[in-house]
């Protein structure tokens, strides 16, 4: 599966500064149901894919993580 042509969203939790950059690509989820992850300062490395559901896990918990 290619993720080239998603567009990406930057987490919220994500600085401009160089720290812990998180993009997801929601456009994918409606058509495989997998939800791709990748690290924004390596736009062009692995991506994670996890299922919708996974997805929202990792959602639930980084919201509930003291940061």
């Amino acid at each position: 599966m290619t993720t080239d042509s998603s567009r990406w969203f930057k987490s919220s939790y994500s600085v401009d500064n160089g720290g812990a950059c998180v993009e997801w690509a929601p456009a994918t989820v409606s058509t495989t149901g997998v939800v791709p992850v990748r690290d924004s300062k390596r736009p062009t490395g692995p991506v994670l894919m996890v299922s919708a559901d996974a997805f929202a896990g990792l959602v639930v918990l980084a919201r509930s993580a003291e940061l």
